[in-house]
């Protein structure tokens, strides 16, 4: 042991406090690896006899209590990561670490600000105060960490921004400074950060239209300025077009009340993937400018105020499988072109095909999420029947078609869809019998088809049977157990053709994350599946 330099424990289910023994065995011992564990108590100040420490991760684990002042003693330090404990109290002292080149403490019960000596740490390369209870101003001496990259003050109380000068930082690659209290205009100085590559300024109170300087940030690949109050969308996306390597820009909750830009309007975003409009209130037709995004994956125009009928050239958007156009008001039928989109039709995909890059809460800051396959156009003014050629979107994960004024039968191909966890069709006026093969639906978790003129038996025996009555509700000529309406003989014969149906079924799932937390919060996927 007298010569240990490192210990790794990290990602077992060790409990109890903090070892200290091999700081006083071990003279030269520099490298401390506990995260991912069972480990409570507070941090012990015999820590400090570590003189030789240079990295402390004791990451998610049940840790209290301040961080002891002998830990500060330690000079050689250059990385602290307490994450995802239950440690709290100031952080004075932080600026006696002066080889400190990461600390993470995010996800803790620190308060009260951070203190001006933070400058004083001119090798931090990354800091993470995340998700605790700071507040203030954040002081103009952070300015003075020139070497910073990685800046998280997201979930936290912070509400001054304009004492720091970003022109200094130069070195920036990521700022997510989400769910605070910023206000006013975003700061120019930012947009002299021309290495970032990843932005968060979301669910903050920042006002007012989009500066152009932030064309100039060129390497910016991820944008979210979410729920804000952000005016003029047209010019906003004209600047924001100036950064041809964004893939993923969220941009809703903002521009209320506004028009959807025109066709002629928009140019650019070739590299765009993901597309956050929603929450805007915006009026006008889904745009043709939106055709030219040929890499789009997820489009998101849901909660605004957009007219006019689903364009045909939606199935020219090759790679698009996530599709949220929920309460509009959409008119016409739904198109053949939305039953032919490339990726939703695919029965075998690679495991990957959903995954996307995305700014998350985790240490590793770009990470691939993976995102359920969606169709989602309720709560619209759509016409007409739910077309047969649905059965053809096999990749489907989840299908929302409620609140519209569809007539018609279910279409039996619907039961084609054996990767559907989400089916809503409540809300229309549906009729004909439920087709027996929805029973042979085994993903499907959430069922509503309540409020149409649906009738005859519910089948039973299968998937079905699981959902309470209230997903039948509204359909007087439907009968069956679960909604205590007696059918007569005709039931029986239902629940024998599903289990024949049953044993010949394969079964195919793919794989895929739950949103962006955010309801869910699709950008506190953060964007968590949380970016966005």
């Amino acid at each position: 042991m007298k010569n240990m330099i490192a210990l790794n424990a990290s990602n077992n289910s060790f409990v109890g406090q903090i070892p200290t023994v091999f700081c006083v065995s071990a003279p030269s011992f520099a490298v401390l690896e506990l995260s991912y564990n069972q480990f409570s108590g507070r941090i012990p100040p015999e820590l400090g006899n570590c003189s030789m420490l240079r990295s402390l991760n004791a990451g998610h684990n049940n840790l209290i209590g301040t961080l002891p002042h002998e830990l500060f003693n330690i000079s050689s330090m250059d990385h602290l990561s307490l994450h995802d404990n239950q440690l709290e109290g100031k952080l004075s002292g932080i600026n006696r670490l002066k080889n400190l080149a990461t600390l993470n403490l995010g996800g803790n019960m620190f308060s009260g600000n951070i203190p001006r000596s933070i400058g004083e740490l001119k090798k931090l390369v990354t800091i993470h105060l995340d998700h605790n209870s700071l507040s203030g101003e954040l002081p103009s001496t952070l300015s003075n960490c020139t070497s910073l990259t990685n800046i998280d003050f997201s979930s936290n109380n912070f509400s001054g921004l304009t004492k720091v000068n970003f022109s200094n930082l130069l070195n920036l690659k990521i700022i997510d400074l989400m769910l605070n209290n910023f206000s006013g205009t975003i700061p120019e100085s930012i947009y002299s950060c021309t290495n970032l590559t990843a932005l968060r300024l979301s669910s903050n109170k920042f006002h007012g239209q989009l500066s152009e300087r932030i064309g100039n940030l060129k390497s910016l690949a991820f944008l979210s300025l979410v729920d804000n109050s952000l005016t003029n969308i047209t010019s906003a996306l004209q600047i924001l077009s100036s950064c041809r390597n964004l893939t993923t820009l969220l941009i809703g909750k903002n521009f209320k009340n506004e028009a959807m830009p025109k066709d002629d309007a928009i140019d650019g975003f070739g590299n765009l993937r993901v597309l956050f409009l929603n929450d805007c209130s915006l009026s006008g037709k889904i745009p043709l400018w939106l055709s030219r995004l040929t890499k789009l994956e997820m489009l998101l125009l849901y909660n605004n105020e957009l007219t006019g009928p689903i364009p045909d050239w939606i199935n020219s958007l090759n790679s698009l499988f996530h599709i949220n156009m929920y309460n509009n008001s959409l008119t016409g039928e739904i198109p053949t072109a939305l039953m032919n989109m490339p990726m939703l039709e695919k029965d075998k995909v690679a495991p990957n095909a959903f995954e996307l890059p995305i700014y998350t809460r985790s240490r590793q800051y770009r990470m691939a999420i993976s995102f359920s396959t969606m169709l989602h156009v309720g709560r619209n003014n759509l016409t007409g029947i739910i077309p047969e050629d649905i059965g053809q979107l096999k990749a489907l994960v989840s299908l929302d078609l409620r609140s519209n004024k569809l007539i018609g039968a279910i279409p039996q191909s619907i039961c084609n869809l054996s990767n559907l966890e989400m089916l809503d069709l409540s809300g229309n006026h549906l009729t004909g019998t439920i087709p027996i093969g929805l029973n042979n639906l085994h993903f499907l978790s959430k069922f509503n088809i309540s409020n149409n003129d649906l009738e005859g038996p519910i089948p039973i025996n299968g998937q079905l049977s699981t959902f309470p009555s209230s997903s039948f509700d509204g359909n007087p000529k439907l009968c069956g157990t679960m909604i205590a309406r007696h059918c007569g003989s005709t039931e029986t014969t239902l629940s024998g053709n599903v289990t024949k149906q049953t044993d010949g079924m394969v079964i195919s799932a793919i794989a895929f994350g739950a949103f962006f937390i955010v309801g869910v919060m699709y950008d506190q996927i953060v964007l968590s599946k949380a970016f966005f």
